[in-house]
């Protein structure tokens, strides 16, 4: 039997037909597709400016840079996300700053966050683990006290919401990540959503190095800009996906509901909260009882023909992090979950025998 994958995208051949059109242009790089897909961002976010990019980290990177992020100051974030979410910080000359997480949740605890805060906080980076919202009344309540400014890492949460309100439509900056893995993919990609319009031109300036161009041959950098921007082949795909996106989410959020039916409860490992208002299901995760070697797990799922994921270690044991004075034992509800947790298959073309054949394949493995 072929091994299912943790995740595969769902493309489908009106898609494909459509980059072939871009590729036959002889337009490849940054046009009039770009301009296009972050248009019907726009709209899905309410109206707001967007800006695409090449990656999500690159988006989180500009947004750091427009909320004047940089040197001397602390951004406070989980500890439990993909590395970027940190490195944007250093990149611009920051300090982040770690708060663990909710056990429950696996999402920063706001309550650790806001003790973190110090003379020196100037920002908040919280993180929708498997595209589990954070709690945006509570963040936002703590950013407006604190006068802090937020970047909702919402990498993993496009197509969420919160209490019926779509996860870019509101707040402060919103960046999204189109990685081949994620719920909408542009095979890589990402895009900024911005407080305010008038941000826009510095955002476009940012991504290309800087530069602005006027009139038939005039030209001009006034900032240090970097090489950010997304393709128009990228931009075609993404438009592709954005016109399944409910019906890519309504079967995340069935397979999921299958795999809380049949995941066999006595296994003792702890699943994930039930939450399909708001989540998108990005990603279906347990965390494995700790007298389980993760490793020979997922070695053993593999054999009986299930891939499994690590989506994420606790970054600040990184020894990046650890020479900046991060330690081992400060955050132990991420550490736990960091050592234990698996990424088990999800994504929208999966039938519902496959989940069976997963929740059977964690039996035996587990056995």
């Amino acid at each position: 039997m072929a091994l299912l994958p943790f995740t595969r995208p769902s493309i489908d051949e009106a898609t494909i037909a459509g980059v072939a059109e871009v590729l036959r242009s002889g337009w490849i790089t940054s046009g009039p597709q770009v301009r296009e897909f972050e248009a019907a961002l726009s709209r899905l976010c309410g109206g707001r400016a967007v800006r695409t990019f090449c990656s999500g980290t690159a988006a989180l990177e500009v947004g750091l840079r427009l909320a004047g992020i940089g040197p001397g100051h602390e951004v406070i974030t989980s500890p439990l996300s993909w590395v970027a979410t940190a490195n944007v910080v250093l990149e611009v000359g920051a300090r982040p700053v770690f708060a663990d997480v909710d056990p429950r949740t696996r999402n920063i605890d706001l309550a650790l966050a806001e003790a973190a805060v110090t003379p020196a906080t100037r920002a908040l980076i919280p993180v929708d683990l498997a595209g589990l919202p954070v709690d945006r009344d509570r963040l936002n309540d703590l950013a407006r006290r604190r006068t802090l400014r937020v970047l909702e890492d919402a990498a993993q949460s496009f197509g969420a919401s919160w209490n019926g309100r779509r996860l870019g439509a509101f707040g402060d900056f919103v960046a999204f990540s189109f990685h081949a893995n994620k719920n909408v993919t542009t095979g890589e990609g990402g895009a900024l959503v911005l407080p305010d319009a008038s941000l826009a031109g510095v955002c476009e300036k940012l991504r290309l190095q800087g530069v602005t161009r006027s009139g038939e041959d005039g030209m001009e950098v006034d900032v240090l800009g970097g090489k950010w921007n997304l393709t128009d082949i990228a931009a075609r795909i993404g438009l592709g996906q954005l016109a399944r996106l409910e019906e890519f989410t309504a079967r995340r959020r069935a397979l999921a509901r299958l795999y809380f039916e049949r995941w066999d409860r006595v296994l003792g490992c702890e699943l994930p909260v039930a939450d399909f208002g708001n989540c998108n299901w990005h990603m279906f995760q347990v965390v494995l009882p700790e007298r389980v070697a993760r490793a020979g797990f997922i070695a053993r799922m593999r054999e009986l023909g299930v891939a499994a994921g690590v989506h994420y270690p606790a970054m600040h044991l990184f020894s990046l992090y650890r020479a900046l004075g991060w330690r081992e034992g400060q955050f132990p509800h991420a550490e736990r979950i960091g050592r234990s947790i698996v990424t088990l298959p999800l994504f929208p073309a999966m039938a519902d025998e496959d989940v069976e054949r997963v929740c059977e394949a964690a039996r035996k493995a587990l056995a």
